[in-house]
């Protein structure tokens, strides 16, 4: 009999500066309207990002100033560390269990540089067990949220009994660039915030099962999304055909996978996506056979948290569980690569 995987918890943390699409715009045209002649034509991408607010680990007045790579990854450091541990907590709580009960960290992250990497710095923080396993993840992107827990259950079905704690975090915004006037890094101010989640996997739950998870990485598209490395920080890479790429490569990857799995998109009873942007989840909802709008946990968790890359999904997940959707739950995601990354939960 093949050992389950399964979710025993999941929680959330944020940082503690909230920003608000309608202070962002302002400032952000303060700051690009002399350096960028096409501005004007690209300040509707604030409204249409159909994003209230998001939250940062520095305040606004942060983004409009100079700052180097070394300052970047010290504030990444602490700020990661900060919300992993917080969101730890609260997972193991929410499991009944404590912090030495933890078996093992899978740690997922593509915003900044840690070595040592953040799974040993949040166990030392936490001063969980030394003998802890540790698997730090780094450069997956968006897609890292299902394809890390899909590492996560991968680990927790092949030792059964273990603990393993699955912990996202990213901090979109201190990849900022303010000499950067290009539309991505324009269209990533009116996108991106900042978030973290943990979850508890292990056989030893009653919650929702793991029953299968896979992945697609297309040809020839390794431009399509990414990080370009400057002196001054991350620069970001993405590309506007990505809306496209969803509508035409993306339900077949989908129908390949859950045919793998015996499933049809008939079978699914929630779509748990993530909300990369307003227009991918148009055309996700389009791929998927959905109506319009349909994706709701996705639109309210990108309205009222923006893009967190690999984090975002695990936010969906958890409003999804909170809220009691059937069974199966289909999770995907993409991400530098380009690739697709698919989970599925059941709740027998």
């Amino acid at each position: 009999m093949v050992t389950e995987s399964r979710i025993a918890s999941i929680a959330t943390a944020v940082p503690k500066y909230l920003l608000r699409q309608e202070d962002v715009l302002p400032a952000a045209a303060s700051h690009f309207q002399g350096n960028n002649a096409r501005f004007e034509r690209l300040m509707p991408v604030y409204r249409n990002a159909q994003i209230d607010t998001r939250y940062s680990c520095v305040p606004l007045d942060w983004y409009g100033l100079d700052h180097g790579f070394a300052e970047r990854n010290e504030l990444y450091l602490s700020n990661a560390v900060d919300l992993l541990a917080t969101a730890a907590c609260q997972a193991v709580e929410a499991a009944e269990l404590t912090l030495q009960d933890i078996d093992g960290l899978v740690v997922v992250s593509s915003t900044g540089i840690a070595t040592p990497s953040l799974d040993a710095l949040v166990m030392e923080r936490l001063d969980l067990r030394r003998d802890i396993m540790r698997l730090p993840i780094f450069g997956l992107g968006c897609v890292g949220g299902v394809l890390g827990l899909a590492r996560t259950a991968a680990l927790a079905r092949a030792e059964p009994g273990r603990r393993i704690l699955f912990l996202v975090v990213e901090l979109c915004g201190l990849t900022f660039r303010a000499n950067d006037f290009t539309k991505s890094n324009i269209v990533a101010t009116a996108l991106f915030g900042d978030g973290a989640a943990a979850a508890v996997v292990t056989s030893e739950s009653d919650g929702p099962r793991v029953t299968g998870w896979g992945e697609h990485t297309w040809r020839d598209t390794l431009g399509i999304m990414g990080w370009g490395v400057r002196d001054d920080g991350l620069a970001v890479i993405f590309s506007r055909d990505i809306p496209a790429l969803v509508r035409t490569k993306m339900r077949e990857a989908a129908e390949a996978f859950l045919t793998g799995l015996g499933l049809r998109f008939v079978d699914i009873g929630s779509f748990v996506c993530h909300p990369g942007g307003a227009k991918v989840l148009d055309a996700l909802e389009e791929i998927f056979g959905l109506t319009g709008g349909a994706l709701t946990h996705s639109r309210d968790i990108l309205r009222r948290y923006g893009n967190m890359s690999a984090a975002t999904v695990m936010f969906v997940l958890k409003a999804t569980l909170d809220s009691g959707d059937p069974v199966p739950h289909l999770l995907s995601s993409l991400g530098p690569g380009f690739t697709a990354g698919f989970l599925v939960l059941d709740g027998t």
